[in-house]
This record gives structure tokens, sequence and C-alpha cells, in this order.
């Protein structure tokens, strides 16, 4: 018997909110690095789309609409994990030890967020799931 608050029955459903929010978000990312939008401070100029950076931007814009829709979620998730992983030891990493000082929480939480979406798929709200 499942004694939490929230009845197991929401799982499927908090797992495909989850992966639409996170794909939101890390959507954003990517087009403040490609698109100026929105426009920060720090991509205020974009980045060269032939660049690490723009390579980046375009993993982030092109992944994050994947993760969104559910589509190809899996295989998806796995490499944005991979890449959040990368950013973190070449970005993070080298300016000190705790991530809370070096600036790398949110690159660690996406890699484990990605990595458990890779594992559970994308829930009952994703077109994976109407494909299968």
């Amino acid at each position: 018997m499942n004694a939490g608050i929230i009845p197991s029955s929401w799982s499927g459903p908090i797992l495909s909110v989850l992966r639409i929010m996170t794909g939101l978000l890390f959507l954003a990312h990517g087009t403040t690095k490609i698109f100026r939008f929105p426009l920060t401070d720090y991509f205020k100029d974009g980045v060269p789309l032939f660049s690490f950076m723009g390579f980046a931007g375009l993993l982030e814009v092109v992944g994050g609409i994947l993760i969104v829709l559910g589509l190809f979620t899996r295989i998806t998730a796995f490499i944005l994990s991979g890449m959040m992983a990368v950013a973190y030891f070449m970005a993070h990493a080298p300016q000190g030890f705790h991530p809370i000082l070096n600036g790398g929480e949110l690159a660690i939480m996406y890699c484990f967020v990605f990595l458990y979406l890779a594992a559970a798929g994308g829930g009952p709200w994703s077109l994976d799931a109407k494909r299968a």
C-alpha cells in the first residue's frame, strides 16, 4: 500500500510534466545562444553557429524541442545528459570543487534529470507513447 501524499497513479503524468518543463527550460538556453531570445547579458551578441558554444546551442534547441514533445526521448535525453556532464567538467569544475561555488549546480541537475529521462522514457503524455 502506498502511504505517500501523491497517489502512485500520478507518477506517469508527473514524469511527463517533469520532461516538458525540463525541455522548455533547456530550450531557453539554446534560444538565447542561437536566436538571442530571450536576450541576456552573457549572450547579448549571440554565439557563432560553427563554434563549440554554437554546437551546444543547437543541441539545446533541437534536444529541448524533442524533449518537450517526448519524441525519441530516451536517446535524446542520453545525449543531453552527456552534454551536460561535459559542460560541467569543462566549464565549471576547473573553477573549483564545490558546484554551488563554481556555478555548476544547474549543469549537474540537468545531467541527472536527463539521465533519469533516458532510463524512464517520456511518460504517457509523449509522442513516444503515442507511437508505441
